[in-house]
C-alpha cells in the first residue's frame, strides 16, 4: 500500500460528532459521551475508506491567535464566550462537548493516533505545515473550507470534506475548488480575503462578492496582481477600483490572517498507524469501558488493524 498521510482538523470533526450522535448517549456516571463515540466511528469510517498508513489529530492550541485577532479585531469574535476571564478567548462550547474533549485525547492516544498542536496557532496551521513538508501524498480531512488553500494537485494534497456528513463525503482537488469557486486552490486564500467570511468574521472588501473576486483572480492571478492592475488603472472598472481602493487598509493585513501558516516548528512524534497489540487493545477496551463507549473504540481498532495489518 503506498504511503499516505492523514491530517484530521479534530475540532471540526469532534463538533460534527457532538451534534450527529444523540446527547443521550452517556457514561455510566452520566457523562455525556456522544462526541466521543462518534469521532471515533469517524475515525473508523476514514481509515478503512481511505486507507492512510499516517494519521495525525491536529489541534487547537490557540483557536483564536492574539496576532490574528489584532490584524482583524472581528476574527472569529461571534464565537467568543461571552464570560469573563483573564488571558486568551475562550471559545463559545457546549458545554456537554467540552468534558468529552479530554476523553477524545485519551482515545486517540489509547489507539496510538499522534496528537499535534502549536502554541498560539490553530489547527489549520498544523495542518498547513505538515501538508505543505509531507515527502507522501496527503489527505486532511475537514469541513473547514478556508484549507482549500491547500490542494494541490501536483503534490497530490486534496481535502475530504466533511460538510455534507459522514455519508456524503466529498473528495476536493484542483478541479473541484475550480467548479464551485473559479479560482485553483492556490488562489483561494485571496479569494476568500477579497470575498469575506462571515464564519470566521472576516468583512471582505465592500461591494466584492465570489463572482466579482473569482473575476478579478482570473484576469490578474492573484491579490498583488489585483491592487497592480487598480493602481495602474488597468484590467478593471472604474467602480471596482474604487471598491478596492476603500478596502486597502484591510486587505494590507487580511492575507496575513486568512492564509495558513507553512512553516511552524512542530513536536511531531510518531505518526505511522499500527496494529493494536493485545495491551493496546486491552487498554483501549478498558477506557472504553469505563466511559461506556460501546462497540466505538471496538470499530476503530478493527480498521486500524485492518489498514494498518
Amino acid at each position: 500500500m503506498a504511503d499516505r498521510l492523514m491530517l484530521l482538523d479534530s475540532a471540526s470533526l469532534y463538533f460534527r460528532a457532538f451534534y450527529g450522535v444523540p446527547d443521550t448517549v452517556r457514561s455510566p456516571d452520566g457523562t455525556p459521551v456522544n462526541a466521543v463515540r462518534g469521532f471515533l466511528d469517524i475515525i473508523a469510517k476514514l481509515v478503512t475508506t481511505y486507507r492512510p498508513t499516517d494519521v495525525v489529530a491536529c489541534w487547537d492550541d490557540d483557536w483564536r491567535p492574539k496576532w490574528r485577532v489584532d490584524l482583524i479585531p472581528s476574527y472569529k469574535a461571534h464565537r467568543v464566550a461571552e464570560v469573563v476571564v483573564s488571558g486568551p478567548d475562550v471559545e463559545e462550547v457546549p458545554d456537554p462537548l467540552e468534558v468529552q474533549v479530554p476523553v477524545i485525547r485519551e482515545a486517540l492516544d489509547a489507539l496510538g493516533i499522534a496528537i499535534v498542536g502549536a502554541a498560539e496557532h490553530e489547527a489549520d496551521d498544523v495542518i498547513g505545515t505538515l501538508a505543505t513538508t509531507a515527502e507522501k501524498p496527503v489527505d486532511v480531512v475537514t469541513g473547514d473550507r478556508d484549507l482549500f488553500q491547500l490542494v494541490d494537485d501536483d503534490r497530490d494534497v486534496r481535502i475530504i470534506y466533511t460538510a455534507r456528513g459522514m455519508s456524503n463525503l466529498e473528495v476536493v482537488t484542483d478541479d473541484v475548488v475550480v467548479a464551485k469557486y473559479g479560482v485553483h486552490g492556490a488562489q483561494y486564500a485571496d479569494f476568500a480575503a477579497l470575498r469575506g467570511d462571515a464564519s470566521d468574521g472576516l468583512p471582505g472588501v465592500a461591494g466584492i462578492g465570489e463572482k466579482s473576486a473569482a473575476t478579478l483572480l482570473q484576469a490578474h492571478s492573484d491579490l498583488a496582481g489585483i491592487l497592480a492592475a487598480a493602481d495602474a488603472g488597468e484590467g478593471m472598472s472604474a467602480g471596482v477600483r474604487a471598491k478596492l481602493d476603500v478596502g486597502r487598509a484591510y486587505l494590507a493585513v487580511a492575507p496575513t490572517v486568512v492564509e495558513v501558516a507553512r512553516g511552524l516548528e512542530l513536536d511531531v512524534p510518531p505518526t505511522r498507524l499500527r496494529v493494536p497489540d493485545a495491551a493496546t487493545r486491552a487498554s483501549a477496551h478498558a477506557l472504553a469501558d469505563r466511559w461506556g463507549l460501546g462497540g466505538a473504540m471496538g470499530r476503530a481498532l478493527d480498521a486500524l488493524t485492518a489498514v494498518a495489518g
